[in-house]
């Protein structure tokens, strides 16, 4: 993985699913921004030497939230390097074991929305190296940076920005990808979008945390997922997209977001019904059957006296395809 600079002293790692940021000068103190999903420490490891020198170590790692395709890889490289890892308060329940997020929505529309029927919903814990960042807003590790809450798709969430050359680095409050749309995702396209729908817990949250950043006017976007967007352009675009912000038509947190404490979700709305996961059943038991048709159809292979042997066929119930 090429790491690729996309701003001064901002390093883009543009994983598979979710992307990477290395920030700092070489000579001075630099930082990791989320770590994808797990399975990426060797990856971002040599990245982070490429860029900062062989042996090189980070002052610390901040997640801009708590979903496994940000914390995924945080354990092994802040136990590597033994380093804190840094989020907001009310996601760390979701850091330390204490809780898990409130459960993804898969009805609301999208191509995202069918994907996250599996994705893993719990939550990690990060142990020791897990901390909550300063009250006062400042970045430990980024001087010239300051924190921006930025809630709803989930309720600690962070984004990170630089007055000097107003860069943000978005987390998922913001995309330059349409997740909802498969040929964009497949393309890279490049575009301001929502936060990914199944897993975002607070809509009138949401919308108020875009509108907060387009107030910041950014040159630059470096989020969750898709391609950083740099260029003069940049403001407009999400000034435009705050202003026409709008939340999936349908959906369990639409009606009324999930709320939350320091200690977890405290109420999470009742699910929909998922009518698709419905289907998905009965195509299955409808596959089942025809492989039990099919195979009674063989009725075996001849035996010695030309008889066909019979294949068995074991009961099967509704409960075991549900799962």
């Amino acid at each position: 993985m090429k790491p690729t600079e996309i701003a001064p002293d901002v390093y883009w790692l543009g994983f598979a699913v979710a992307n990477v940021y290395l920030v700092g000068e070489k000579a001075g103190p630099w930082v990791v921004v989320d770590t994808s999903t797990p399975g990426h420490f060797e990856a971002i490891k040599s990245a982070a030497e490429e860029v900062y020198g062989l042996g090189a170590k980070p002052d610390a790692i901040i997640l801009t939230h708590a979903h496994f395709d940000h914390y995924g890889s945080a354990l092994p490289l802040a136990t590597y390097w033994n380093v804190p890892v840094y989020a907001q308060r009310l996601d760390l329940p979701y850091l330390t074991g204490k809780a898990r997020l409130a459960p993804g929505d898969p009805t609301t529309d999208g191509f995202f929305a069918f994907a996250a029927r599996f994705l893993p919903d719990s939550g990690t814990d990060l142990g020791e190296f897990v901390h909550v960042l300063p009250d006062d807003d400042s970045l430990p590790g980024m001087p010239g940076w300051r924190r921006i809450s930025t809630p709803g798709h989930t309720p600690g969430h962070a984004s990170l920005f630089r007055e000097g050359d107003r860069t943000l680095i978005a987390g998922d409050a913001v995309l330059t990808v349409n997740l909802d749309k498969l040929p964009d995702l497949v393309r890279k396209e490049q575009e301001v979008s929502r936060p990914p729908t199944p897993l975002t817990y607070d809509w009138p949250s949401a919308r108020r945390s875009v509108q907060t950043l387009a107030e910041l006017r950014p040159q630059g976007i470096a989020s969750g997922h898709g391609t950083p967007m740099t260029g003069d352009a940049v403001a407009d675009k999400l000034a435009e997209f705050a202003q026409d912000f709008a939340a999936p038509k349908y959906g369990r947190y639409v009606a009324e977001p999930a709320r939350f404490d320091e200690n977890g979700a405290v109420f999470v709305p009742p699910p929909p019904p998922d009518y698709l996961k419905g289907a998905l059943a009965g195509l299955g038991l409808a596959a089942l059957i025809g492989l039990g048709i099919y195979a009674l159809s063989r009725r075996g292979d001849d035996d010695e006296g030309g008889m066909r042997r019979p294949i068995a066929v074991g009961p099967m119930r509704i409960e075991d395809l549900e799962g």
